[in-house]
């Protein structure tokens, strides 16, 4: 009888134990609409918390809505968040401290902060690698070998991202790899997964 109850006092405290573990684990997903399709992405806030809280108070203020992907490379990445259909760029807040650091790499279906040839420099805008991009990966301390930020992943839609990625491109107002056709953009979020 003793055996029995040790047993179910075991049972119990691994049950228990492994529903604390889901709960402490779950990250925030947003969907990304475009007027090619749907995307779903996985935001990860324990590796890049900074770049993540910086996404979710762009998309939960609206910026992102009306935005499009303004550089478009093929074999590379689509890139989106800041110019307006009409290559106008939206005003943006402070940037974010670079968090290229973090161990997760520019592998494909990877969500990461775009920014100029300053390491801390990114601010809204975002770009999804079409393939595994290892020169973008943070390697040391320099500024040639710091690398960008990834804070998120693809869970679904990575279908649409290459149907984005061989769009037509071309030249508007001066910026090159514009779609010739926008992909508008807007994100939703609040959900969470496990």
């Amino acid at each position: 009888m003793l055996k029995r109850f040790v047993f179910a006092i075991i049972i119990g405290l691994c049950l228990a134990g492994g529903a604390y573990a889901q709960d402490v684990g779950k990250n925030a997903v947003v969907v990304i609409e475009t007027s090619m399709g749907t995307v779903k992405i996985e935001l990860f806030a324990k590796e890049a918390p900074l770049s993540v809280k910086k996404f979710l108070d762009y998309a939960s203020s609206g910026f992102y809505d009306g935005t499009i992907f303004h550089r478009v490379i093929p074999n590379f990445m689509i890139q989106g968040g800041g110019f307006t259909a009409d290559m106008n760029e939206k005003p943006t807040k402070a940037p974010v401290k670079n968090e290229a650091g973090n161990g997760l790499k520019n592998d494909r279906g990877t969500l990461a902060m775009a920014r100029t040839n300053i390491v801390d420099s990114a601010t809204a805008q975002f770009f999804i690698s079409v393939i595994d991009n290892d020169f973008l990966n943070h390697r040391d301390e320099t500024v040639l070998g710091f690398g960008y930020a990834v804070f998120g992943k693809v869970i679904d839609g990575m279908a649409v991202v290459d149907k984005i990625a061989a769009t037509r491109t071309g030249m508007k107002n001066g910026f090159p790899d514009v779609p010739a056709t926008p992909v508008v953009i807007k994100v939703h979020q609040g959900f969470e997964i496990e």
